[in-house]
């Protein structure tokens, strides 16, 4: 069953998919579930290509739409840079036989389909009219701010830059680390000697990790140099690092949960309890989102402000922060910076795979302000 709506109606349904997504897409497919007449948030796809069958393409679309809990009907944006196509026989809109594949498994799937608009640089209009016509653009600008107090002008990418950093502060940072890595030693041990104050200070810090890690979630100020090489030392050990990831995930319960996991595990090859990985691959209950984004701006700061052959660690976790927040265009910038200094680092790789494979974790198909 399809549902057509007025022009009026698709107008202002367009207006508001800004501010469900959170951004304005560009050069993207977005996917609305709907539960009865509401619908709660927006999935974005890259527009289908060559490179993957577009009935893989729209099964692997609508099947994501379908694990959203409870829903029973989708809708259909296409924003696009193609013009539409003017002929004699009236207009073709860019992408309709993608679309027409989109809908047809929908149908399939039992869905019900609400709308189904194209949105190009000329206007936009619907795929369900017999005859589709061109409106303006002005008709579809969402309100200012986005109508949600938020600015949704920029597009999907829109705030995955890393900060910008001066070069002194890098190299405070770099500085910092190495006298912090020197104080350490090999295996993480404090050397005995003379070491820079504020080495010590920060070894102190490193007393209780998870501790740590839930302070530089509570810090209203950019991290010193000292406290940003101290988390780029823990981001750079893997047992650390898993537990930053868990801890950020969960709570400091969870922390110190999986440091314990991670321990047993270094010293006599247990097997770590399954609620762990849980988290990794993002299962289980949901984060709480403020506290995924405190996190986040403080490995993107620290990843702005470290050498650069330290940086794939705090990325990776960038990356996956983003990925758990339902962000994978910008998890995926982060794993490309990865790539770029070290392709081989595990981790990332291991993200890239979940990511590539439209992977997602289960809490965003899940009703709710958590998703």
């Amino acid at each position: 069953m399809t549902t057509v709506l007025r022009a009026s109606g698709s107008a202002e349904f367009l207006r508001m998919v800004p501010s469900l997504a959170g951004f304005t897409p560009r050069q993207s497919v977005v996917l609305l579930p709907f539960r009865g007449a509401r619908t709660y948030g927006a999935m974005r796809l890259d527009l289908p290509h060559d490179d993957v069958p577009l009935e893989r393409y729209a099964d692997a679309a609508v099947g994501l739409v379908a694990r959203v809990e409870g829903t029973d009907a989708v809708a259909v944006v296409v924003y696009t840079d193609e013009g539409i196509q003017h002929t004699r026989d009236g207009l073709v809109l860019p992408f309709a036989v993608e679309v027409d594949e989109l809908l047809g498994c929908a149908d399939d799937d039992g869905l019900r389909v609400v709308d189904a608009l194209c949105v190009t640089p000329e206007g936009w209009s619907s795929y369900l009219a017999a005859e589709p016509e061109l409106r303006p653009s002005a008709e579809i600008e969402p309100p200012a701010g986005g109508g949600l107090g938020d600015d949704v002008s920029g597009d999907q990418s829109a705030g995955s830059g890393l900060p910008t950093v001066d070069l002194a502060e890098k190299e405070r940072v770099g500085r910092a680390l190495r006298d912090l890595e020197t104080a350490l030693g090999d295996g993480g041990r404090e050397r005995s000697g003379r070491m820079n104050p504020q080495a010590v200070a920060a070894i102190a810090m490193l007393e209780n990790i998870p501790a740590f890690f839930e302070s530089v979630l509570r810090t209203t100020e950019e991290l010193p140099p000292y406290g940003t090489a101290a988390l780029l030392w823990c981001l750079d050990r893997p047992l650390f690092r898993d537990v930053a990831i868990v801890q950020w995930g969960s709570d400091l319960a969870g922390g110190l949960r999986a440091l314990g996991a991670q321990l047993a595990f270094a010293d006599a090859a247990e097997v770590p309890p399954d609620e762990l990985g849980d988290v990794l691959l993002g299962q289980g209950p949901a984060p709480d989102v403020e506290r995924l984004r405190l996190a986040l701006s403080v490995v993107r700061q620290a990843a702005a402000r470290a050498p650069r052959a330290s940086r794939p660690p705090a990325l990776t976790v960038a990356a996956w922060l983003s990925w758990a927040l339902g962000r994978s265009t910008h998890a995926g910038h982060y794993l490309d910076l990865v790539r770029e200094i070290d392709p081989h680092y595990g981790l990332a790789m291991l993200f890239d795979e979940m990511i590539g494979g439209a992977m997602l974790p289960e809490w965003v198909f899940r009703r709710g302000p958590a998703a």
